[in-house]
């Protein structure tokens, strides 16, 4: 017997049991929406200044020591002090790198920039301390929602935060796609400063959030703690090396700038349609999450989700490969000469990678904010931020490396399938992952 429509629609229940998750969840939201609209114009204004794609895949590739540092630290403030402070100094440090951006493309765009390391270094540094601001940020944040939500709540909560990626990712990218197209790229970014700012709104209403438990003071033994509680926890270990794989071996967003020039056409807006595409699979697959908390066997959800997400990305690679052979015929970088047709198929690849990532994201969140305790909650989540915010940094590297050494499509079609292999021996050999249960959270 099928249920109601309305069972399978995302459970707003969190929104209204706990009013300072509301208000974190809408101020994070809004906020989000200006960070993915600078990850876009940043990677389009790097493009510009060198027609490099191997220097736009340089945006997260120099992030990611400091962002790996920056999260294993931050969780371990996140559980010795109180939560809110740390949230409270992240947005800070969120806002002033954003306001850096825009003020030096607002230089180039009045100082004609030759293209050399001296012209895009400055948004290189920018970028990563908003990268660091941001992965301190939400292991703080992730790591607060058990205690400003009722327990039932928690992984209704996680889809909503896949409600706010799908926002996000939508959004921004198009708007960046669109405001850059109209108004300029220095502009694009001034927008993004107001919309920053909308993140203090849920962090300076938060109660006080101090840790419940004595902690050790973040250092050296803090971390080991950690680490030897992640390495007594196979659950949550093997979820955190499956997305690693994923975003490591299937990250395609930085092959569209020059995707959108030379392959399937269209420039920024193609970039930014591609884009959202992925954020809109995020977001219908959050919207019609209202099955999450009747899921009890996360481990199988998780990695058949893996799966399937290799398998798209395979697709969009297929995409590439046979725009590149030139036999569906000449591109240009304005919208006037796309390809419709490798647009859309390349836009339902990309729709699926979201999706399939969206659930994978869901129950990995669930599992981890169930089955830890309070006072591991934020190293864990440091790492699990490490893992989803530095993940994407190596696979911006891998396909930086591999477009540019083979070709456009290669990096796709090989991570696609290196996914589907890898994960599906991994789980083979892991039979504990796959009879995880949540009527019985084990990390």
């Amino acid at each position: 017997m099928t249920g109601s429509p309305a069972q399978y629609l995302v459970d707003l229940g969190p929104l209204k049991a706990s009013p300072a998750f509301a208000r974190l969840w809408v101020g994070s939201t809004i906020a989000g929406i200006g960070a993915q609209l600078t990850v876009v114009a940043v990677g389009l204004q790097i493009y510009a200044l060198t027609e490099s794609t191997l220097a736009v895949s340089l945006v997260g590739g120099i992030a990611l020591l400091p962002m790996v540092v920056a999260g294993l630290w931050g969780g371990m403030f996140a559980d010795a002090v109180d939560r809110r402070q740390v949230l409270m100094v992240a947005t800070a440090v969120s806002w002033l790198s954003t306001a850096a951006i825009a003020a030096f493309a607002i230089y180039h765009g009045r100082h004609p920039a030759s293209g050399d390391v001296a012209d895009v270094a400055p948004y290189y540094v920018a970028t990563t301390v908003g990268s660091i601001a941001a992965t301190i940020n939400g292991a703080a944040r992730m790591s607060s929602y058990p205690r400003i939500l009722p327990a039932e709540h928690v992984p209704a909560a996680a889809a909503l935060g896949g409600i706010t990626q799908g926002i996000q990712l939508t959004s921004g990218p198009a708007l960046a796609g669109v405001l850059a197209a109209l108004i300029g790229l220095p502009m694009t970014f001034l927008v993004d400063v107001v919309l920053c700012a909308a993140g203090f709104l849920g962090v300076m209403t938060l109660p006080k959030l101090p840790p419940l438990s004595h902690v050790a003071r973040p250092g050296l033994a803090s971390l080991a703690d950690g680490l030897r509680f992640l390495r007594h926890a196979p659950n949550i270990r093997i979820g955190f090396i499956i997305d690693l794989l994923a975003m490591t071996l299937g990250r395609p967003y930085v092959l569209l700038p020059a995707a959108a020039a030379s392959v399937i056409g269209g420039g920024p807006t193609t970039v930014g349609l591609l884009t959202a595409a992925a954020a809109a699979g995020t977001f219908l697959t959050s919207v019609f999450s209202g099955s999450v908390t009747r899921t009890r066997r996360y481990g199988v959800v998780i990695a058949g989700a893996v799966m399937i997400y290799g398998a798209f990305i395979v697709l969009f690679g297929a995409v590439l490969l046979a725009m590149s052979s030139g036999a569906f015929g000449p591109v240009g970088p304005t919208w006037s000469e796309v390809n419709y047709g490798a647009l859309t198929l390349a836009g339902v690849a990309l729709l699926g990678t979201g999706a399939a990532d969206e659930v994978s994201a869901i129950f990995r969140s669930s599992m981890l904010l169930a089955a830890a305790p309070d006072e591991m909650r934020g190293r864990l989540q440091g790492v699990f931020t490490v893992v989803v915010t530095g993940g994407p940094r190596l696979g911006d590297i891998f396909a930086g490396i591999c477009a540019s050494a083979v070709a456009l499509w290669f990096p796709p079609l090989l991570g696609g399938v290196l996914i589907i292999a890898l994960v599906s021996v991994l789980v083979h050999n892991l039979p504990r992952f796959r009879a995880y249960d949540a009527h019985n959270p084990t990390p």
